[in-house]
């Protein structure tokens, strides 16, 4: 019977999904992740694999025929020498034969009477010249040989068996061999050198540019100020650049005048809840009135709550802050209200942050641990990346399916611990802006104790 789960392993062992795994381990293991490094991969590889090719193409054409050529003339010389020495007499003087070859034709040779070959030699395996010379030999002579390319790195040797007598010549090695093969090399890699050079200089100009507005927005994804951003570069990257810094002006521009819409709502509202209260207070204590007083401070504490999420705190400075002056605060606070609180710091104790929008974070988050819990434990570690703070209480905690919903301004759980006790339903949602706005993030899980556990992750 054919199922899915049959289909879907037949078809895990493809070739293409080989391909495809194999792809996805080169993307992460053996590429690199940069722009510069891949911009230099792009630019050096096909240059390599051009060199590859002309230095394969160069040895098997143009080496192997100025050898054979080269080969071919000494060969020649030889055999002109052996045709000399048996048209003479048998015991005449051969220094004449010496002597014109070794003026006329750059040739050391000896004739040696009665003399035999040596015993023949392994080929080496990559001597271009030991086989084409031994294949002029072949043709042109047609007599037994011996021949040495590698004994004397600047001679050959070749030895020829004539009917009672060997010659024995010494020969250039550049009169045989194409050896100025080096400088061609040489040039090459050299002026490869120089454009690998001219590249690196010209890609790290080229990259700045685009890290620099990476780190501006960046920045200002954390709600630092930018003073020194300015676009450069090519034009496509001066064209982003200034998109970016029109984008963030309007941003910018949307969040003053929703903080000046809600100042101003803010302060109409709070002359009419100042007036609530004034009468309130005039008429003096009256039972029948306690309802009133409570909704009135309701009121304000939501008009409060309100305010802080429409700011969020964005217009405050990054600073350096101690953590552990926040966790001790937390500690009284807890102490006072009869509640067990532990907490540990590992790794640096100052932080940079924005230091009341910090403060808002870490106390909102300890704070609700204190109303549903009986105890709390704090563990901060600050690396050199990243700053995490994890909070885990004993208290009744808030079920997996809601996790992503208590995040979301103005909701409430129905269940026994609502993180909102104000009725806003704005806590964890000023939390979590809060640690976005400085390039992190708050989340939720289970905790060992048996409640809630909530974690902060930002960049350090």
């Amino acid at each position: 019977m054919v199922t899915f789960d049959s289909i879907r392993r037949e078809q895990d062992h493809t070739p293409s999904s080989g391909l495809r795994w194999f792809s996805r381990w080169m993307r992460r293991y053996v590429l690199p992740t940069g722009l510069y490094a891949r911009s230099l991969l792009i630019f050096i590889l096909p240059m390599i694999i051009l060199q590859a090719v002309v230095t394969i193409v160069f040895m098997e054409r143009h080496w192997q025929m100025v050898t054979q050529r080269l080969s071919m003339a000494t060969t020649r010389d030889i055999a002109a020498i052996i045709t000399i020495i048996q048209t003479y007499p048998q015991d005449a003087d051969y220094s004449a034969i010496t002597q014109m070859a070794r003026q006329k034709l750059d040739l050391s040779i000896s004739i040696e009477p009665g003399g035999e070959l040596p015993p023949p030699r392994d080929r080496p395996f990559f001597s271009i010249l030991d086989g084409i010379l031994s294949d002029e030999i072949k043709d042109q002579i047609n007599l037994p040989f011996w021949i040495d390319t590698v004994g004397n790195s600047s001679l050959v040797e070749i030895r020829v068996k004539l009917p009672d007598k060997v010659l024995r010549v010494f020969a250039k090695r550049s009169q045989t061999y194409a050896s100025n093969t080096h400088i061609f090399i040489l040039w090459m890699v050299g002026t490869s050198l120089v454009l690998i050079g001219i590249a690196v200089l010209f890609l790290r100009g080229q990259i700045r540019p685009i890290l620099a507005l990476a780190q501006a927005a960046e920045s200002f994804g954390k709600g630092q100020r930018l003073e020194n951003y300015s676009p450069r570069g090519a034009d496509e990257i001066r064209r982003a650049g200034l998109a970016f810094i029109l984008m963030r002006e309007r941003i910018e521009r949307q969040l003053e005048q929703r903080t000046a819409m809600l100042s101003g709502v803010s302060h109409d509202l709070r002359t009419v809840l100042t007036r609530f209260k004034l009468q309130l207070a005039l008429v003096g204590d009256n039972p029948d009135l306690i309802g009133l007083n409570e909704d009135v401070e309701d009121m304000q504490s939501m008009l409060e709550g309100y305010m802080a999420f429409a700011r969020g705190e964005a217009e405050e400075d990054v600073g350096q802050f101690k953590l552990s002056d926040i966790l001790d605060k937390i500690r009284q606070d807890f102490t006072l209200h009869g509640k067990s609180i532990d907490f540990s710091i590992e790794g640096d104790d100052e932080i940079s942050v924005r230091p009341n929008a910090f403060t808002r974070l870490v106390t909102n988050l300890a704070t609700n641990s204190r109303r549903y819990a009986k105890s709390l434990r704090i563990e901060a570690k600050h690396s050199a990346k990243w700053l995490t703070i994890v909070f885990d209480d004993d208290g009744p905690g808030i079920p997996p399916e809601a996790r992503e919903d208590v995040f979301k301004p103005f909701f409430r759980l129905d269940s026994a611990r609502n993180l909102d006790k104000s009725g806003t339903g704005l806590g964890l949602a000023i939390a979590r802006d809060i640690a976005r706005s400085h390039g992190g993030n708050v989340t939720l899980g289970d905790s060992p104790l048996g409640g809630l556990r909530a974690t902060i992750r930002i960049p350090a």
